[in-house]
C-alpha cells in the first residue's frame, strides 16, 4: 500500500476516532467515575470488539447484516438495551467506584467484558467498517480482504492509543476539577451518559 494512502486514511480514523461517538463516550463514561485504568481496560474491551467488526467487514458479514434488516434492528436494540442497563446500575449506584465491593482483578474483567459487549452490540461499527475500508483498498495490489484487514489494525491501534490518552486526561479532571463531586453523582453522570449512547444508537438510522 503507498504510504500517502496510508496516513491519509490515519488523518481521517483519527477524526473519526475523535469525534463524541459511543466509543469515546463509554470511555469517558468510565474514567470520570473511576480512574484512568478503569478507561483503559475498557478500551481494551472496545478494541477487541473492533476486531470483530473489522474482520466482518472484510469477509463481508457485515454485508449480509446489512441487507438483513430484521438482523440488524435484533443487534440495535440488543445494544441499546445493554446500555441502558449499565445506566440502571449506574443511578442505582449498583457499581461502586471504588470496586470496593470485588476484587480488583474481577472488576477489571468485568470492565473489559463490558467494552466487548459494548462495541459488538452496536451493528453500526461494522457498517461504519464497510463504508471506511473499501475505498482505501486497491485491487491492483494485492487481496482487498487483506488490506481490510490491515487497515482495520491500523486503526484499532490507533483508537486505542487516542483511547488511552482519553483516560488518562478524564482521570487528571476527575482529580483536579471533579474530585469534590460524590461517587454516587459521577455515578448518575455516567448512568446519564450510558442513556445518551443507548438513545444515539437507537434514533440513528441505517
Amino acid at each position: 500500500m503507498e504510504v500517502s494512502v496510508v496516513l491519509s486514511f490515519i488523518g481521517i480514523s483519527l477524526l473519526l476516532t475523535l469525534s463524541p461517538g459511543p466509543d469515546i463516550l463509554f470511555v469517558l463514561a468510565q474514567s470520570l467515575a473511576q480512574h484512568a485504568k478503569a478507561g483503559i481496560v475498557t478500551s481494551l474491551g472496545l478494541c477487541t470488539g473492533l476486531v470483530v467488526h473489522v474482520s466482518a467487514a472484510a469477509l463481508g458479514v457485515s454485508a449480509v447484516i446489512y441487507q438483513s434488516a430484521a438482523a440488524f434492528e435484533v443487534v440495535k436494540y440488543a445494544g441499546a438495551a445493554y446500555l441502558l442497563f449499565l445506566a440502571f446500575q449506574s443511578f442505582r449506584g449498583g457499581a461502586p467506584a471504588n470496586g470496593a465491593a470485588q476484587g480488583t482483578t474481577e472488576k477489571y474483567q468485568k470492565l473489559y467484558r463490558k467494552g466487548i459487549l459494548m462495541n459488538l452490540l452496536n451493528p453500526k461499527v461494522s457498517l461504519f467498517f464497510l463504508a471506511l475500508l473499501p475505498p482505501f483498498a486497491d485491487p491492483s495490489r494485492g487481496s482487498v480482504s487483506l488490506q481490510m484487514l490491515l487497515l482495520g489494525l491500523i486503526f484499532i491501534t490507533q483508537a486505542f492509543l487516542v483511547f488511552f490518552l482519553v483516560s488518562v486526561l478524564s482521570e487528571k479532571i476527575q482529580q483536579n476539577v471533579l474530585h469534590r463531586i460524590s461517587t454516587g453523582k459521577l455515578q448518575k453522570a455516567q448512568g446519564l451518559i450510558f442513556s445518551f449512547i443507548a438513545m444515539q444508537i437507537v434514533i440513528s438510522g441505517k
